[in-house]
């Protein structure tokens, strides 16, 4: 009752191998997936900087205009 069947551990072994084999894949793709998301992070400082000036300027040139 308490002997260890090989076969069965065997199969145990080869089952905890593939988990952390996918796991470690798994992990990779998340680091991927972090970094993308940090990219685009800046990115969109970046475009809201640029679009912030962009309504600036032309509030600036609209006032000027119907002021006169």
């Amino acid at each position: 009752m308490n002997e260890i069947n090989p076969v069965e551990y065997g199969k145990l072994v080869q089952s905890v191998d593939n988990l952390e084999r996918k796991v470690d894949a798994m992990e990779a793709d998340i680091k991927k997936l972090v970094a993308m998301a940090e990219r685009s992070k800046g990115s969109l400082w970046a475009l809201m900087g640029v679009a912030s000036v962009a309504g600036a300027f032309i509030s600036y040139i609209s006032e000027m205009v119907f002021r006169k």
